[in-house]
């Protein structure tokens, strides 16, 4: 398969030089017989590029005038999964002008033309199968994401102001290192340069990100990943909480999938659950919706709060009636 993928990109590539090869003269430079070489240009025609050849002495192939950017090559789980992705994100936001999910709306609509013909009917059918529910989250816009990526990948020092949970706003110069997707939110994980500390920004806090054209020599992360250094700092409030719960995994992961918890299946039947919680009544919460039988190892102040709210809801709630013996025959 990877052959015949080199081939595919050597004869489109020495194709967008824009003149015409006769046959043996193509087959020669890509080092294949003749009847490969027609094989490939099939192929190639398969895909939606149009490939123009004249058979017979004096022959040729040549790829048509004026399409020299040939259409985006994606076989057919490649195309939908573009497509899922882009409606995924599309649905995320508010809809405002250069935000991240308004930029995926409009390529969402401009795929299918830039698609082989063979592929738009299936992509046809799938954007008008498709509905996705909105889930409005803090607009982040791709231009902003774009600069911190160049500016993480030259080593560049980046000026911005941020306003942090209080709303109180300060100036930041930082060393930017990973940008962070997680739970619906987009992170930036740097080195503050005049707090001479690490620092994790929400990214629709930050604005006006600026490179200033400084370079800094890189710092080990101060985790294995960006990622755990961020899990890390939002559970550093929380409290650790162990559950055993008698469900599947699949059924936990459904009705915590907005939530950082660690899963890890026992049996089954039966889910360990480690996550760092509020409140207990955050915790109570999510284990009504659950629907099962558990066990919990938590802090003891935690626990005897749930032993309390258990109580309550005893003495709330009246004895379930009792079904009265049935009458005795003489």
């Amino acid at each position: 398969m990877a052959d015949v993928t080199g081939r595919m990109l050597s004869l489109l590539s020495t194709l967008q030089s824009g003149r015409s090869f006769a046959g043996d003269e193509l087959a020669r430079r890509l080092g294949v017989s003749p009847r490969t070489l027609r094989r490939d240009v099939e192929r190639l025609r398969g895909y939606g590029y149009p490939v123009d050849t004249q058979p017979g002495p004096g022959g040729y192939y040549r790829l048509a005038a004026g399409r020299t950017m040939p259409p985006l090559v994606l076989d057919d789980d490649e195309a939908i999964a573009t497509l899922l992705g882009l409606a995924a994100l599309a649905a995320t936001g508010t809809a405002t002008y250069g935000a991240l999910d308004e930029a995926a709306t409009r390529t969402y609509g401009k795929l299918e033309q830039f698609l082989p013909a063979r592929l738009r009917p299936r992509v046809a059918a799938v954007r008008a199968s498709l509905e996705t529910g909105r889930h409005e989250t803090p607009p982040v816009t791709a231009e902003q994401l774009g600069l911190l990526a160049d500016a993480i990948a030259d080593a560049e020092v980046v000026t911005f102001t941020y306003t942090d949970a209080h709303g109180a706003r300060s100036r930041r110069r930082v060393e930017p290192y990973r940008q962070v997707h997680h739970l619906l939110r987009w992170y930036l994980l740097a080195w503050d340069v005049d707090r001479a500390d690490w620092r994790v920004f929400r990214l629709d806090r930050v604005d006006g990100p600026v490179r200033t054209g400084t370079r800094y020599a890189p710092r080990p992360l101060p985790a294995e990943s960006a990622l755990e250094y961020l899990r890390r700092g939002l559970g550093r409030a929380g409290q650790r909480v162990t559950l055993v719960v008698e469900a599947p995994a699949h059924r936990v992961l459904d009705a915590l999938r907005y939530h950082d918890v660690e899963v890890d299946a026992v049996g089954d039947r039966r889910t360990r659950i480690v996550v760092s919680v509020d409140s207990w009544q955050w915790l109570l919460l999510n284990l009504a919706f659950l629907d099962a039988d558990f066990t919990i190892d938590a802090p003891p102040h935690l626990t005897a709060a749930c032993r309390t709210f258990a109580h309550r809801l005893l003495t709330a709630t009246p004895p379930a009636p009792t079904t009265p013996d049935p009458p005795r025959r003489s």
